[in-house]
C-alpha cells in the first residue's frame, strides 16, 4: 500500500486508517526526544498570564509617576528593557541547548567597567575587544562542555570564578568615561531586542529547529554523548550567549547614573535565569514559548522602576528568587503539558504483508500466528526410542503413568 495517497480533504493519509501524526514521525528518533509535535498551547496560555501582569505593573507604575512613561524617563526605561533582555536571551539561549551559561552575569559586570574604563575612545572602539574577547572565552567554554561531555553548570560556574578574579582587581567603583548616551538610540535597541526574542522564539518553535536546540538534551544517561551535531549546536550558544550577556553589561552600564561597582555578578545571573525561566523556557531544555521573553522582561523591568518609584529598596537577589521560584513551576507545566501530542500512539496493523512508503521503502508486517510451525516436532511411530531413557537404566521406581 503506498501512503502517498491523498485522502479526501486533500491531506496525504494511508487508507489503512494510521493517523497521518504518526506518518510524520516515521522518520523521528527516539534517541533524541519523544517523536511528534510539541505542545504550544500551555506556552501561549502563560504569555497571557504575563501580558496581563505586564500591563497591571504598567498601570500602577502610570498612576504612580506618569513621568517615567513619557520622555526621558520612557527612553531610559526601554533602554533597561534592551539590557535586561539580552541578558535574558544569553541565558535563555543556553538554557534552550540544556547548557545554561551561569557565567552571563560576572561578564556583564566585567563588559560593564571595561566600558567605563574605555569609553573615552569611542563606542566602537571600546565595545569590538571586549566583543572579541567574550566570544573567545564563550568559545573555550563551550569546548570545556562538549569536548569532556560536562554539565553547562559546572564547567560556566569554574569560567565564572575566573571573570570574579578579574573583576576583583578593582578595590573602588569606575567612573563612566565618554560621552555616549544610549537614551538617544532607546527606541532602536528595544525594537532590536523585541525582533531577536519574538523571532527566536517563532523560529523555535518549528519542530525542526527545536529538536535541533534542544539535541544536546538527556533522554537517557545523562553521561552519554549526544553527537557530533549537538556538540557544534550547543558549543554555538554558549558562544552567543556569553557576547550577548558583554552588549548586555555595556548597555546596563551607560544607562546608569553613578559609577559602576566591581561586584561579582552573580545576582545578575539569577535575575536573568529566572527571566528566561518565567518566560516559559524550560529549565531541562529544548522547550520555550514565542513571546515570554518579551513579556517577562518587560514585567520585571517594569517592576524595578515602580518599586524605585515608590521609594522601596528591592534587591536583585529577592527579583530573581522570586522569578527563578515561578519560573521552576512554569518548568513543570512547560514538560507536563507541553509534550508532543503523538507521543506514545499506537500504531495499528494494516492487514497487509508489507506496506510502500513512497516507491523505496517497505515495511515488513508479521504474518499471522496460525501459520507457525509448532514449537516442538511430533515424533512418529518409526522414531527408535533412546536406549539412555529406557527403563533399566533406571534407578527411580515406574511412575504409575508410564506406559512402557
Amino acid at each position: 500500500m503506498r501512503y502517498d495517497e491523498p485522502g479526501p480533504n486533500g491531506s496525504v493519509e494511508p487508507s489503512s486508517g494510521v493517523p497521518a501524526a504518526v506518518l510524520e514521525n516515521v522518520f523521528d528518533d527516539p534517541n533524541h526526544g519523544e517523536p511528534g509535535r510539541d505542545r504550544v498551547g500551555v506556552h501561549l496560555g502563560w504569555e497571557l498570564v504575563l501580558l496581563v501582569g505586564l500591563a497591571a505593573v504598567t498601570w500602577l507604575l502610570w498612576q504612580e509617576d506618569p513621568d517615567v512613561l513619557r520622555g526621558d524617563g520612557l527612553r531610559s526605561l526601554l533602554v533597561d528593557v534592551a539590557g535586561l533582555g539580552l541578558l535574558a536571551l544569553a541565558a535563555g539561549l543556553s538554557l534552550r541547548t540544556a547548557a545554561v551559561n551561569l557565567a552571563i552575569g560576572p561578564v556583564a559586570v566585567a563588559a560593564g567597567l571595561h566600558f567605563a574604563e574605555q569609553g573615552d575612545r569611542g563606542v566602537v572602539a571600546a565595545v569590538a575587544p571586549a566583543a572579541a574577547v567574550a566570544a573567545v572565552a564563550g568559545l573555550l567554554l563551550a569546548l570545556a562542555v562538549v569536548v569532556l561531555h560536562v554539565p553547562g553548570w559546572a564547567a560556566s560556574l569554574a569560567g565564572a570564578a575566573g571573570v570574579v578574579v578579574y573583576i576583583e582587581r578593582r578595590s573602588a567603583p569606575v567612573l563612566l568615561q565618554g560621552e555616549y548616551d544610549p537614551r538617544r538610540h532607546a527606541y532602536y535597541l528595544f525594537a532590536g531586542f523585541a525582533a531577536v526574542a519574538v523571532l527566536g522564539g517563532l523560529f523555535g518553535a518549528i519542530r525542526a529547529i527545536r529538536r535541533l536546540a534542544g539535541r544536546y538534551r538527556p533522554v537517557a544517561d545523562p553521561a552519554r554523548r549526544r553527537g557530533g551535531v549537538a556538540a557544534v549546536v550547543t558549543a554555538g550558544a554558549l558562544v552567543c550567549s556569553t557576547v550577548l550577556a558583554t552588549l548586555a553589561g555595556i548597555l546596563i552600564a551607560a544607562n546608569g547614573t553613578g559609577p559602576v561597582a566591581p561586584t561579582a555578578g552573580i545576582d545578575w545571573t539569577v535575575v536573568a535565569v529566572g527571566v528566561a525561566l518565567l518566560a516559559g523556557t524550560s529549565a531541562y531544555g529544548r522547550r520555550g514559548g514565542i513571546f515570554g521573553t518579551l513579556f517577562a522582561v518587560g514585567l520585571v523591568a517594569v517592576f524595578l522602576t515602580y518599586a524605585e518609584a515608590r521609594g522601596w529598596s528591592v534587591s536583585r537577589w529577592a527579583v530573581g528568587g522570586v522569578t527563578l521560584g515561578v519560573g521552576l513551576v512554569v518548568t513543570r507545566l512547560v514538560e507536563r503539558y507541553g509534550r508532543p501530542g503523538s507521543a506514545g500512539t499506537d500504531v495499528p496493523e494494516p492487514a497487509t504483508d508489507a506496506t510502500t512508503i513512497g516507491s523505496d521503502w517497505e515495511m515488513p508486517r508479521p504474518r499471522p500466528v496460525d501459520d507457525w510451525p509448532p514449537a516442538m516436532p511430533t515424533p512418529s511411530p518409526e522414531t527408535p526410542v533412546d536406549p539412555w531413557r529406557t527403563p533399566r537404566w533406571e534407578t527411580e521406581p515406574r511412575r504409575w503413568d508410564d506406559d512402557r
